[in-house]
């Protein structure tokens, strides 16, 4: 690995990663990736070392380190073995110093300065040609026929008065039938539409939103964002805030999943987007803080809310629901009376979601903690905030596995509301 000139920063401090615990040949690791691919790196870091991680928040110099490792887990780590793993992560850029800057800054002009943001996933998740993608997302949706309706006895068919849906961004593969069955029911709402406000997951977001002024590309073209609504909308938050994080954007899968379906359904056709990324809900979820008193969310609602009706509009938050079993930290795997103890939490979930009721949604969530991991908290919450009270109806649950052994897994649903006629 080709080391950097510079030294290493005084008192280190491990920047925001993609960690993901992992068994090899029999041995735990701590597997470490960039998640905004600054770096093409990915570091295993063996699991009686992983605490050593912890331990790097930007207080303590590489003695310091060795120290507080000793007394946190009883074992006396070489001086020369810190400053080994202290190197490989400055050479992979997984430390903040001042080649992790200088990297970002550079990623983020280069951004900035394309026509558009690409559709990362085209070729991997989804066709890259339109035609074969088409025929791709089509077959979803032919999967379909035949299927029984909704057990709430829910008109099937598309409506043009859909103000707000929830939809998974989840891959295809798994979540292909419940992406097909919620934008079958939005096609003639996103058609007619004036404006769509996408609100998505940052997986590597801290606690606010993230605005982008580019458009968003399909492989049918261009979705040109609304500036002026952007504009609006950073004057609200505050523009260092609103963009500090803006480079999430580019490799983060949640709004791009749904803007190919939008496209899709539109038959090509472009409209302005607002694609906003919502970070952590885990300072709400915690109790520290309330969402309902949070003066970003205030901000973002008193610029969004009149849109609403000033312009035909719809609401799409991109979201998954639980994430449990040993693939996401979990001690034993999720077995058939698990799955029916989530499909049961769901249903509340879900039905406090289509009802409109923000409040009530998120206080389930409190309530346990957010002891399944539901990642589309956020982009949820914030619909339901925006749209205010509303009819719904919950379409295509299910419960996509996430790993070789069918013990964990990732709950998605689609929601449409409408508002109360």
């Amino acid at each position: 690995m080709t080391c950097f000139a510079h030294d290493l920063p005084p008192h280190p401090r491990l920047r925001p990663l993609d960690l993901r615990w992992i068994t090899h040949d029999g041995v735990d690791y701590l597997m470490l990736r960039d998640s905004l691919a600054l770096s093409e790196h990915m570091l295993l870091v063996p699991a009686p070392l992983a605490p050593l991680l912890g331990l790097m928040d930007g207080t303590r110099d590489a003695q310091a380190l060795g120290r507080a490792f000793e007394l946190r887990t009883g074992y006396a780590l070489p001086a020369a073995q810190v400053h080994q793993v202290l190197h490989q992560l400055r050479d992979a850029l997984f430390l903040e110093d001042t080649a992790y800057r200088e990297a970002r800054e550079r990623a983020l002009e280069a951004y900035r300065a394309a026509p558009a943001r690409p559709p990362t996933l085209a070729g991997q998740i989804y066709a890259a040609n339109p035609t074969e993608l088409a025929q791709q997302l089509a077959a979803y949706g032919a999967s379909l026929a035949g299927d029984p309706l909704p057990a709430d006895g829910a008109d099937p068919e598309p409506r043009h008065d859909l103000v707000g849906i929830v939809s998974p961004h989840i891959d295809y593969q798994r979540g292909g039938r419940t992406y097909a069955q919620v934008w079958s029911r939005a096609a003639a709402a996103a058609r007619r539409a004036e404006l769509v406000i996408i609100l998505g997951t940052d997986h590597a977001g801290a606690p606010g939103l993230t605005l982008t002024r580019q458009p968003y590309a399909t492989p049918w073209g261009v979705l040109p964002t609304d500036r002026a609504v952007v504009n609006d909308l950073a004057d609200a938050l505050g523009p260092p805030e609103a963009f500090a994080q803006e480079l999430h954007h580019r490799g983060e899968h949640s709004i791009e999943l749904a803007a190919v379906w939008l496209h899709y359904v539109r038959a090509g056709q472009p409209c302005p987007v607002v694609p906003i990324l919502c970070g952590s809900f885990a300072p709400y979820v915690g109790a520290e803080q309330d969402p309902e008193q949070s003066a970003v969310f205030a901000a973002a609602l008193e610029v969004l809310r009149p849109l609403l009706s000033q312009r035909r509009t719809l609401v799409v938050a991109a979201a998954d629901l639980a994430h449990v079993g040993p693939a996401f930290g979990d001690p034993t795997p999720v077995d058939a009376p698990g799955r029916e103890r989530l499909a049961s939490v769901d249903r509340a979930l879900l039905a406090a979601a289509s009802s409109g009721d923000a409040a009530a949604f998120f206080r389930q969530v409190q309530e346990v903690g957010d002891r399944f991991r539901i990642c589309g908290l956020p982009p949820i919450y914030l619909m339901l905030r925006l749209v205010g009270a509303a009819q719904g109806d919950v379409l295509g649950y299910d419960q996509c596995p996430a790993d070789a052994e069918g013990g964990s897994l990732v709950s998605i649903a689609g929601v449409t509301v409408r508002r109360p006629s």
